[in-house]
């Protein structure tokens, strides 16, 4: 954490880069396929536009018109091929049909295996942003104790800024935790 005058500058600055940990988590897991159609899905997927690496939504029109599929109507229709092999590449378990005008990618049903592999990788997405986290706390703590060194604190304010800075740490891993649950809950239901 950069250098910091105050305990409280030291918990803005915490609570700043744990709500980034959460939209960070909250970003991956919108990515995370549930069997049903999402746009997000194909949000990673870059298509080689006259060789260069070009995100899908910003060559095509991504829609979902219906639980079970995603239609990609590219604005240039030469890129039907270039699409429909990003999308194989993309290794999403995605297989994509081009019919000349649009690609449109059905979502097959998940089963039961596969849910579970889904559930084991979101639980290592969440314990990568708990880390992150724990790691945020162990920097502004290390900034409160230095300014308590420093002599810019007393003790007292010291015990008062690491015990905020544990409040606000479980505040955000419990956060992270119930966004997490949430969408475990939504893998699994069939």
């Amino acid at each position: 954490m950069q250098e910091v005058t105050s305990i409280k500058e030291a918990m803005t600055r915490t609570r700043q880069r744990m709500e980034k940990t959460v939209e960070d988590l909250r970003r991956e897991l919108s990515h995370l396929r549930t069997g049903r159609a999402s746009v997000t899905l194909l949000e990673g997927v870059r298509v080689d536009y006259y060789g260069v690496p070009t995100p899908l939504n910003q060559i095509a029109k991504v829609t979902t018109p219906d639980a079970t599929l995603i239609a990609v109507q590219p604005f240039d229709t030469s890129l039907l091929d270039a699409i429909d092999k990003a999308v194989r590449a993309a290794d999403l378990g995605l297989n994509p049909t081009n019919d000349g005008k649009l690609v449109r990618v059905p979502i097959p049903p998940l089963t039961e295996e596969r849910r579970k592999e889904l559930v084991k990788h979101l639980h290592g997405v969440l314990e990568n942003h708990r880390t992150a986290a724990r790691n945020i706390r162990r920097d502004a703590k290390e900034a409160i104790q230095r300014l308590y060194k420093d002599k810019k604190v007393s003790e007292d304010d010291e015990r008062r800024g690491l015990d905020g800075l544990e409040k606000v740490t479980h505040e955000f891993v419990e956060k992270l935790e119930s966004m997490a649950k949430s969408k475990e809950k939504e893998v699994m239901s069939v």
